[in-house]
């Protein structure tokens, strides 16, 4: 009589891990593909990577109610999961509608691009499932590894070249700070489970043990590094000139998302009970993080420079979130990611239509007149640019204000009021894009425009949500508030 529920709960499990899995066979169909010849710009790649990430969002949406943990508890399926999962997919879809003549037009059109960009798709989901330090180092890992390849696509650009070598070789650096943190948690608490870890806290305390002191702090570090948190961005603006443009996209948004993702799982379900002893590092490094990307940008004249600065200084806004603790703190740092997803897509999405064959028009200078020439795609970007800079009625603008209230809900008074300055720091440099759009005379030749129905149907969909969310964002707010509620 006890052998009747196996087969259901077995069921539950695999469906749980369905995103991992359809992801792991596109890959290897990808990569099959390989073997049977096909025209220089045929779509099949794209087609099948497509089609992959909507078969890996609706495997898990599919279970979405569910609550499991697989691997002996390492990877668990909870609401949490299944937010960044299809947070996750999304962003690879659009990456994936982006790049469709992008990769034909600049030549690299090969089915190693899209199964690199599921393979760190794949590491992002498990960094944001893991429920052990080990998993979400492997995670890591997978996602760090494609991306480097990812950066150095372009082979026949010495730019991009040396952004690949630069991110490789800083990420590893930071790899080493992060592992070498689970190995001193691991000293100190007996175990790389982070539910095992938060019982062992609760009966003894941590605070006075050099060793979880110093593995918290390199933990710190090496996710610090991948959400491009102050001084461990170095990488950042290198990496995303030199990137094609339509990783620039994806990576701008799923690594800082999955870096928090694993963040607010360790801080929430592994040290909630000495959350509030980080508090003044955490502020420490949103501070700079929020300041040093602005002031920054302010002197970019290359959008993806700027954009690159201006990530940096998002992340200071989600670290903002993050300080603030709790249900509202943690919701409120998973609604922002996901608008500044949309929005974040959506600019670097415009870039990506800008110039023909392989030639990239990325300098501000570069827009002189587009929104005159081009209205329909200068009013999309003048709208991601006050999403950014947080001006209302867009999405941007209501993530700062739950990020805001949540801080101020904490206590957190002047973390808000140097957050509230940066934001009016920021809206300069984004205006420098509008005044360019529309108040400068272009210079030499027009920038020509590779009009490409999948990245207008990407572009589409990024301003509609934006703006969707700008006016209507409770929907988005309740799922991230459920999302969380498993972490308490």
């Amino acid at each position: 009589m006890n052998v009747l529920p196996t087969p259901v709960l077995l069921a539950v499990d695999w469906w749980a891990l369905g995103a991992v899995l359809a992801l792991s066979a596109g890959i290897l169909l990808l990569l099959l593909l390989e073997f049977f010849p096909a025209q220089a710009r045929s779509n099949r790649s794209a087609i099948v990577a497509l089609l992959t990430l909507a078969a890996a969002g609706w495997s898990v949406f599919h279970v979405r109610d569910a609550k499991r943990e697989i691997f002996g508890g390492m990877f668990v399926h909870d609401g949490f999961t299944v937010f960044f999962t299809l947070l996750f997919c999304a962003a690879g879809a659009l990456a994936v509608l982006l790049s469709w003549d992008y990769v034909k037009r600049t030549r690299i059109n090969q089915a190693e691009y899209y199964a690199l960009l599921l393979s760190a798709t794949a590491g992002m989901i498990i960094m944001a499932a893991s429920n052990d330090l080990i998993t979400i180092f492997l995670g890591l890992e997978l996602m760090s590894l494609a991306l480097y390849v990812l950066v150095g696509f372009q082979r026949h650009h010495l730019e991009s070249n040396e952004a690949a070598l630069k991110y490789f070789l800083l990420g590893a650096f930071a790899s080493g700070f992060l592992l070498y943190g689970i190995a001193l948690l691991y000293g100190a608490t007996g175990t790389t489970g982070l539910g095992q870890m938060a019982a062992v806290m609760i009966d003894s305390p941590m605070l006075g043990n050099p060793l979880f002191l110093l593995g918290g702090l390199l933990l710190i570090i090496g996710f610090g590094f991948k959400v491009s948190a102050v001084p461990f961005h170095m990488w950042t603006p290198d990496a995303y000139e030199g990137a094609p443009t339509s990783i620039t996209a994806f990576m701008s948004v799923g690594a800082k998302a999955a870096g928090f993702a694993a963040l607010l799982r360790v801080l929430m379900r592994a040290m909630g009970d000495v959350q509030a002893d980080w508090i003044p590092i955490l502020s420490g490094l949103a501070i700079l993080t929020m300041t040093v990307g602005n002031i920054t940008a302010l002197l970019q004249n290359n959008l993806k420079r700027m954009l690159a600065y201006s990530s940096i200084a998002h992340a200071g806004y989600v670290l903002i979130a993050v300080v603030a603790g709790g249900r509202d703190g943690a919701a409120s740092a998973l609604f922002y990611l996901a608008i500044y997803a949309v929005m974040n897509l959506g600019a670097f999405g415009v870039l990506t239509l800008l110039g023909r064959e392989r030639e990239e028009r990325v300098l501000i200078s570069d827009l002189a007149g587009l929104g005159f020439r081009h209205p329909a795609l200068g009013i999309a970007l003048t709208l991601f640019m006050i999403s950014l800079g947080g001006i209302p009625p867009t999405a941007g603008f209501m993530a700062k204000v739950y990020v805001f209230s949540a801080a101020l809900n904490a206590g957190l008074v002047p973390l808000v009021i140097i957050g509230v300055l940066n934001s009016v720091v920021a809206i300069f440099y984004y205006l420098r894009v509008t005044v360019a759009l529309y108040m400068e005379e272009p210079q030499g030749e027009p920038v020509y425009v590779s009009w490409a129905t999948p990245g207008v149907i990407a572009l589409i969909a990024s301003v509609v949500l934006t703006l969707w969310w700008g006016i209507q964002a409770n929907g988005l707010l309740a799922a991230a508030q459920r999302s969380v509620l498993g972490l308490l």
